[in-house]
């Protein structure tokens, strides 16, 4: 950590309004694209519907999105750590909750003509799909990442690096739906693990979270270029707001948890790859 009078980041520059622009163009298109999905899966099952709590789900994930995006918390993430703090928490653990609840993969099974829906019900069957959901590794590509991004130079490259800031920030995004959507996700996940092997990741999680959190608080082995008392306030948010983000990804867990017999479940997983979960 820097001296307390050092500035937080290696850019203090102001925050032009093209930089804000661009995300909030994706978001609109985003939130488009999935009521669009939404409208084409009612015409072509129309007994069916959709749920309008995923729909919310989606159009929330959405909205916290913007929040850590635009102003003013993007600013304030440029200038001081407990910003981009608060914006890791929102991008990397809230928004993908939200995202995943809403059921994207089933949405656009839903909408896509029968051959496009088992294509992507193969790519989901696919090793490297299997091998990507795994507990495993979800759990080392957004809890144990940030161990790498705290505690070597990474952190203070990346937000030097307009680029390297938004590659940190897909990564946050797409790691954290990775996760959430093995633990507690409503798609289709036939490699996905029972509840209490997610439990025990969702442990190791909340574990390895509150270690770092207590790490950076006490100033052990961080490499942050920012003030020793925004360091901390950071750290506090990190302990603190994901303890609060896995509760709600451990209620989730038990919302959407299906129990049945093994050997409906090892059916179900052996369907035929056209088949897609309900909603």
């Amino acid at each position: 950590m820097d001296h307390p009078h050092m500035p937080a980041h290696g850019h203090t520059a102001g925050y032009s309004p093209v930089e804000w622009l661009l995300p909030a163009l994706v978001l609109l298109a985003a939130a488009g694209a999935y009521l669009l999905l939404t409208r084409r899966a009612c015409r072509r099952h129309p007994a069916r519907g959709w749920s309008r709590w995923r729909t919310a789900g989606f159009l929330s994930g959405t909205v916290l999105l913007a929040v850590a995006l635009l102003p003013p918390v993007a600013p304030f993430a440029h200038e001081d750590f407990r910003g981009h703090m608060v914006q890791h928490m929102l991008i990397g653990m809230y928004a993908p909750l939200a995202f995943v609840l809403a059921a994207p993969v089933t949405l656009l099974l839903r909408a896509l003509p029968a051959v496009r829906g088992r294509q992507l019900t193969a790519v989901l069957h696919s090793p490297p799909a299997r091998v990507i959901a795994h507990p495993a590794v979800a759990l080392a590509l957004s809890t144990g990442s940030l161990a790498v991004l705290y505690f070597t130079p990474l952190y203070n490259a990346a937000t030097g690096d307009p680029t390297a800031h938004w590659l940190l920030h897909t990564h946050f995004l797409l790691s954290g739906c990775l996760f959430a959507h093995v633990i507690a996700g409503p798609d289709p996940a036939p490699s996905r693990p029972g509840v209490p092997a997610r439990l025990v990741c969702l442990g190791v999680a909340i574990a390895a979270h509150a270690v770092i959190a207590q790490l950076m608080y006490g100033g052990f082995w961080v490499d942050i270029h920012a003030p020793i008392d925004q360091v901390q306030a950071g750290a506090e948010i990190m302990y603190y707001g994901g303890d609060i983000a896995e509760l709600l990804l451990a209620a989730a867990l038990v919302a959407t948890w299906r129990p049945g017999h093994p050997r409906t479940a090892r059916r179900a997983a052996a369907a035929p790859r056209g088949a897609s979960a309900p909603a």
